[in-house]
């Protein structure tokens, strides 16, 4: 049995998807942001960062999001979240994960709380400015990854593609969001008839409506 420690559209939401779709039993533990329980000394005991999401697996925990969907992939390989390692697409499922969490993910961050990277107040709307441009950059590159595809990995879902429709929810409210490029917007409502999606957003209150 699984328990996934997660808060709403936090980072949690990509295991989340994950999980819903490997169809497993599984547990969520609400870790409550606005009281700050991820610091409290219980949760600290599974993930030293104080950090959401943790993934709890026979009473063995990891953290990290990108890791949790990683691990989930290769525990249930009947699922075929991740190409199979003598897969041609094996060396493009990593560089997808590992672009979305290291540069969509990192630069989501810097424009989401500007603060935590030393920018004062005064600089704020600068660099709110600039990491605007900096991720339509980002999207517009996976946006012509998307030309006649309906997946970004091969020819089925991977968590690749749970994890890029988790950032673009993130990214929704940004002057030019997800839903605004060519491919993208295609892309992400076809995922939002996921059954697995569906499940999760409904689970953690998040409307899908917008991309209907």
């Amino acid at each position: 049995m699984y328990t996934l420690y997660y808060y709403p559209l936090n980072a949690s939401l990509a295991p989340h998807f994950v999980l819903e779709h490997i169809g497993c039993d599984f547990n969520l533990e609400l870790v409550n942001r606005q009281e700050n329980e991820q610091k409290n000394e219980r949760y600290l005991q599974l993930n030293p960062t104080g950090r959401i999401p943790t993934l709890v697996d026979s009473n063995s925990p990891i953290f990290e999001s990108a890791a949790i969907c990683l691990h989930l992939a290769e525990k249930h390989p009947e699922k075929e979240l991740f190409p199979a390692s003598n897969s041609v697409n094996r060396h493009l499922a990593y560089q997808w994960l590992m672009y979305l969490t290291n540069t969509l993910q990192a630069e989501l961050a810097i424009y989401f709380y500007p603060e935590r990277h030393g920018i004062s107040p005064n600089d704020r709307s600068n660099v709110v400015a600039t990491q605007e441009e900096r991720i339509s950059e980002i999207l517009a590159i996976l946006d012509n990854e998307l030309q006649g595809q309906d997946f970004l990995v091969g020819n089925k879902i991977t968590i690749c593609d749970y994890y890029l429709f988790m950032l673009a929810i993130w990214a929704d409210e940004i002057p030019q969001p997800p839903l605004s490029f060519k491919n993208l917007s295609p892309y992400l409502k076809k995922l939002a008839r996921q059954e697995s999606i569906i499940r999760a957003c409904e689970k953690e209150n998040f409307s899908l409506d917008d991309y209907r």
